[in-house]
């Protein structure tokens, strides 16, 4: 039953390279959270890489799949975002994007080659990174007075949450992410906590 609150992504980072014809194909994979990291990890790129042609890139973020992108970067239609989905879907993974950097070596190489490059330098950077389960989280937003801080954080850590944010003054404020196998007992201890409210984020 465990399989049932976990995902599948990578570990950490990864890249790889991939040639046809001339052109240079550079794969990135990286774990992510959010749309913001997405545009982040691509701007870095786009520093790193200015006399590239093209960046084309895919991911999906969430556990109920629906947040998901795929973007040719001047390619021609469906042969470079897509198969690069294709790759993140086919692998089982969420909470992924993969970035594949074009430099043109002078020569085209048609739809089906466009899309054997970017498929399969899609491939090679999500597999050059460790492959990872992990738990299947409920957001909330917890708020509480200081006094009560000791109490939080032990729970939370009990928990195994992930803290994305925090703000500890005279009131305090936590954003974690609390293991949905068990969110409901946990959730209901910090909220006998006097003066502890949760808000789920969406």
């Amino acid at each position: 039953m465990e399989e049932e609150y976990k995902y599948k992504t990578i570990a950490q980072a990864a890249s790889s390279e991939f040639k046809d014809r001339g052109s240079k194909f550079l794969g990135f994979a990286y774990p992510v959270l959010t749309a913001t990291e997405v545009k982040n990890k691509l701007n870095e790129l786009k520093k790193q890489h200015p006399k590239a042609a093209h960046f084309c890139y895919a991911y999906r973020i969430g556990m109920d799949g629906t947040q998901f992108r795929a973007v040719d970067d001047g390619e021609p239609s469906g042969s470079a975002g897509k198969p690069i989905l294709g790759q993140i879907d086919s692998a089982g993974f969420t909470n992924t994007l993969v970035i594949v950097v074009r430099y043109f070596g002078g020569q085209l190489l048609g739809v089906p080659g466009l899309i054997n490059a970017y498929k399969s330098a899609a491939n090679d950077a999500i597999y050059a990174g460790r492959v990872t389960e992990k738990w299947i989280e409920d957001k909330y937003k917890i708020t509480f007075d200081y006094a009560s801080m000791g109490e939080v954080i032990y729970l939370l850590r009990q928990s195994e949450a992930t803290i994305y944010e925090q703000d500890l003054q005279l009131f305090c404020q936590i954003t974690a992410g609390i293991p949905r196998k068990h969110a409901d007992t946990y959730v209901q201890r910090l909220s006998e906590i006097r003066g502890v409210t949760l808000e789920k984020i969406a």
